[in-house]
């Protein structure tokens, strides 16, 4: 694709001969037309999309706290990386790097690179997801449907070089999630994930949750949760819980923002092999790591509880808000905890709703599975 695309969005290039002031003021006018049409199409569409539901988890085990998760899963594309790949968009628009024509590049295990496709295709630019090749083939197939096309990498580490080697070959833009994801998005307000969660609140029985638990992938989200709770002055505590292979809690726990592992993450679209510049260690206020298993087994479980099948990351928010109550059951605390559906589980049919799969690449869920079991119990 070397050469697929060769113009400048400002339209400013340099040039001579008479006229060419004209000309280039006609080309800069022409892609400033194409960008304020862009965002009104991206404007248009929050407009089309109603907000996502806040439902609360009935379990009989749970004694003076209430549990809540925010379902993401209803958004166009499926997941909750369509607030931030629609952020992306305009923060690459509004700073002068997307226009008609220009390829848009992305490095990204699934989720997003759906988002970004739907986003792409909306507004007629040609679009690249580079991805694990373990990615869930029905994400695959979802990112095509929209448009995409899919280069493979074998294993996460590499995404990021292959993603900055193809820009350069076609003249693209890479997206770079990881970088720009808690810039991106504006963290006081514009109908976020964590305004939108406290207002749906705010006829609760505890409005003001005790704890937010969100997992971190970019860590875009947990930085949005966390800056606006300071920003309103909520004493709710933002919880981020990280699964095996990623080094986001051994770099809260130690300080140290240069680890790095060389595997990846088996819980799609969280955890990272390296401290992405988007994770916020500061707005947190404490971590749990979660095991693999306990993600899958948490999935599973849900899925049973609520008749709809969820994701790994779904999992691992949950097994970690769980874990929260048990503290505040055991503190005598009451209040409410919030987390987070991040996709709907039919992305995984091949995967964590696959036994055999699970058996293979996950391991024994069992021992999750009956410590789940004290929750469908009734609190003595």
């Amino acid at each position: 694709m070397q050469g697929a695309w060769q113009g400048r969005c400002n339209g400013l290039g340099r040039r001579r001969g008479r006229g060419s002031h004209r000309v280039q003021l006609s080309a800069a006018a022409s892609t400033r037309d194409w960008v304020a049409e862009a965002v009104r199409k991206l404007e248009a569409d929050v407009q089309r999309s109603a907000d996502t539901h806040l439902f609360k988890l009935e379990l009989p085990g749970l004694r003076g706290v209430d549990l809540y998760l925010k379902d993401e899963s209803t958004h166009p594309t499926g997941s909750l990386k369509h607030r931030l790949a629609r952020s992306l968009f305009l923060y690459a628009l509004c700073n002068g790097q997307l226009c008609a024509g220009r390829p848009v590049i992305e490095a990204s295990s699934g989720s997003t690179a759906v988002s970004e496709a739907y986003f792409a295709q909306m507004l007629g630019l040609p679009f690249i997801a580079v991805m694990p090749r373990r990615t869930a083939r029905s994400k695959i197939a979802e990112i095509t449907r929209f448009g995409g096309t899919c280069h493979f990498v074998d294993s996460a580490p590499e995404m990021h070089a292959a993603a900055t080697t193809l820009a350069a070959e076609t003249g693209g833009y890479f997206m770079d999630q990881f970088l720009y994801a808690e810039r991106a998005t504006d963290w006081r307000g514009n109908n976020n994930i964590a305004e939108s969660i406290f207002r749906q609140m705010a006829r609760e029985r505890f409005p003001i949750p005790a704890a937010l638990v969100m997992s971190a992938g970019t860590g875009g989200t947990s930085a949005t949760l966390g800056r606006y709770i300071r920003y309103r002055g909520f004493e709710t505590q933002l919880v981020v819980v990280d699964p095996e292979n990623s080094v986001f809690y051994d770099s809260y726990m130690s300080g140290d923002a240069t680890l790095s592992r060389a595997c990846s993450s088996r819980i799609e679209g969280i955890g990272r092999p390296i401290v992405e510049k988007s994770f916020q260690p500061d707005v947190i206020d404490t971590m749990l790591q979660v095991p693999d298993t306990a993600s899958v087994a948490t999935a599973l479980w849900l899925s049973d509880r609520i008749g709809r099948k969820v994701g790994g990351s779904t999992g691992t928010n949950l097994w970690g808000a769980l874990q929260i109550a048990d503290r505040m059951q055991a503190a005598g605390t009451e209040g409410s905890i919030v987390t987070v559906m991040c996709d709907a589980g039919e992305r995984y049919l091949d995967t964590y709703h696959d036994p055999d799969w699970v058996a293979r690449e996950i391991g024994d869920i069992g021992p999750a599975c009956a410590a789940l079991a004290r929750w469908d119990r009734h609190a003595g």
